[in-house]
């Protein structure tokens, strides 16, 4: 009988349907107790045991897959996938799933909640509150203000129905055309620098990559309006927080909304902590009890469906790996 290490923090000793997909097709499921991520101690000990893993946001090294000669699945629970070293699982054979199309509206949602706290000072109004003021400044308004979208795929198209509820002109950046989606929505398509200087609001979309890496750095921040924010639910290795910080200290920026940082969670030196128009929140914009759901359950199928000698093309990310995968 296969087993499936349940590694995603809030899916692990919980019942759900991921769990009725596994057991009904014959599996064993492997849980530890407690929702934080994995420590590589407990993955050492745990995922040698198993012939795949519905995996959270643990790293899967190549040291790591290199102690486990059963695994043959990485089904992540979510749509990134920067956590796993793919080439090593391609090398030993291991294919790596993501589940696309189960997150987009938990962050869509997680999105406007952050643009919506840095424009209206939500959290600096509680904190006055709390401590006994009472802070009536001027906000800034989101209608008829100007949202930049730099990225356009599932997510970024989820926002677009959004902004256009709050009677916002939206802006993207992308490198994948789609006028029908254009026309629908009323997207403009821009570069990159013509976007960041047009924007009230610039929210990141796109995956991490060498590319893509610090892409809002000191030069493309100075590109940004004055007294515009920068909101980020996508990775924090997009954003040169150093750079950012100097933003926001001169006033260049007037906040930043950020759901992801650097490193997680940040280290005490984090240049971005104790900012006052800075608004954190712990990288979980595509976690509500819906995309969970989803994102579990779709994890769990493309795990039994390799095993039956299914090919979920749409859901591997090292299709390179067919040749050499045995279930």
């Amino acid at each position: 009988m296969p087993s499936a290490l349940i590694s995603a923090g809030p899916l692990r000793g919980e019942p759900g349907p991921f769990r009725t997909v596994l057991t009904e097709a014959g599996w064993t499921c492997i849980d530890t107790p407690g929702v934080h991520t994995l420590t590589r101690d407990e993955l050492d000990r745990l995922l040698p045991q198993a012939d795949a893993i519905l995996a959270g946001g643990e790293d899967i090294t190549a040291d790591l897959l290199a102690q486990c000669p059963k695994l043959r699945v990485i089904a992540r629970a979510g749509v990134g996938y920067d956590a796993v070293d793919v080439p090593a699982a391609t090398k030993q054979g291991i294919a790596v799933t993501i589940a696309p199309g189960t997150n987009q509206e938990s962050v869509a949602e997680h999105t406007f909640a952050l643009l919506l706290a840095a424009a209206r000072r939500i959290a600096d109004y509680s904190r006055v509150i709390h401590a006994g003021g009472w802070d009536r400044d001027l906000v800034m308004p989101v209608r008829n203000r100007t949202l930049g979208l730099v990225g356009l795929g599932r997510i970024g198209r989820a926002v677009v129905v959004r902004a256009r509820a709050f009677r916002m002109k939206v802006v993207a950046f992308d490198p994948v055309a789609d006028p029908a989606f254009d026309a629908e929505f009323g997207v403009e398509r821009l570069g990159l620098e013509e976007l960041l200087a047009a924007s009230d609001f610039v929210s990141l979309h796109l995956p991490i990559s060498p590319t893509t890496r610090h892409l809002i750095n000191s030069r493309t921040l100075a590109l940004m309006k004055p007294g515009s924010i920068l909101v980020n639910t996508a990775r924090g290795g997009l954003v040169n927080e150093l750079d950012l910080r100097d933003a926001l200290v001169s006033g260049h920026l007037a906040a930043a909304a950020l759901d992801v940082l650097n490193h997680e969670p940040p280290e005490p030196g984090n240049p971005l902590l104790g900012l006052r128009n800075v608004v954190l929140a712990p990288h979980v914009g595509g976690l509500d009890s819906d995309s969970m759901r989803d994102m579990g359950t779709a994890a769990a199928r493309c795990i039994v469906n390799l095993f039956k000698g299914d090919w979920p093309a749409d859901s591997v990310v090292n299709p390179d790996v067919k040749p050499r995968f045995a279930s």
